[in-house]
């Protein structure tokens, strides 16, 4: 996939200023140029797609997760699109000594993953969303389970939020940092050298017809799942410059399903 911005010394040297006029604390624009220190070293990164972010305004983004590189790639990624993000992360990682203070500072929602405290997450994501901020959300909750890293079944929490705020939905595929810091010890680690990674925005979801019906018809919060899991997979199809499975892969049940059946 062609790239339409430039992935080396411009991305990475040019001035934060002139790509992203959203107001943002001293900390996020520290973070962003950290970001940009981190990866120059590690990643050849092409990023595409940026035009389907919104300029202002909520949105909810959601990306197909591969590793712990992620969020930093995903994070950069939409820095320089114009938009600072918030995430919604693992909320043991608030509990890090330096890393806590951190993501604190920088304004990410934690989530404690399989409890009723989760529900407050999404309350925290609402009120993020409504006072027009951007807020990414992994649906597959953790890394692929997939045996070939495609993304798998989704949980709710995105549609959900989609279905509560009305806020647009925003897909994004990304491929390439599963090679520098692979998930569980699949392959060796990559530090030395630039692997290219590959990040593309695909356009806005239309879930009009869903959010009609409201996040209280579960059968609209299923079908606005499938949607979303599926608009993932066609947006890393692309990156990949493969065609995606059939099935999707459901950590329970550990095999592909039909795409329908894919959502916890």
């Amino acid at each position: 996939m062609n790239s339409d911005v430039a992935p080396d010394r411009r991305l990475y040297l040019g001035r934060l200023g002139r790509a992203n006029h959203e107001p943002a604390n001293r900390t996020f624009r520290f973070a962003a140029r950290l970001a940009g220190v981190i990866l120059r070293p590690i990643a050849r990164l092409h990023l595409s797609g940026q035009e389907n972010l919104p300029t202002t305004g909520a949105a909810i983004i959601v990306p197909n997760h591969l590793c712990d590189l992620d969020p930093l790639v995903v994070g950069y990624f939409l820095v320089w699109g114009g938009r600072w993000p918030h995430f919604l992360a693992r909320a043991n990682l608030f509990t890090m000594p330096v890393l806590g203070r951190l993501l604190r500072a920088l304004e990410q929602i934690p989530v404690e993953r399989g409890s009723v405290s989760a529900a407050g997450s999404l309350a925290e994501a609402q009120h993020e969303l409504e006072a027009g901020k951007v807020v990414i959300v992994y649906p597959e909750g953790t890394f692929t389970y997939d045996p070939d890293e495609w993304p798998m079944a989704g949980h709710t929490g995105a549609a959900r939020l989609a279905l509560r705020t009305g806020a647009p939905v925003v897909p994004i595929g990304q491929w390439g940092a599963n090679f520098i810091i692979p998930p569980r010890h699949k392959r060796r680690p990559k530090l030395l050298g630039r692997s290219d990674v590959t990040v593309h925005a695909g356009a806005r979801l239309d879930l009009a017809d869903l959010v009609a019906r409201g996040e209280s018809d579960r059968h609209a919060v299923h079908d606005a799942t499938v949607r979303i899991m599926d608009a993932i997979t066609h947006e890393v199809s692309a990156v990949r410059d493969l065609p995606a499975p059939h099935g999707r892969w459901h950590p329970g049940r550990k095999k592909r399903v039909d795409p329908a059946q894919a959502v916890l």
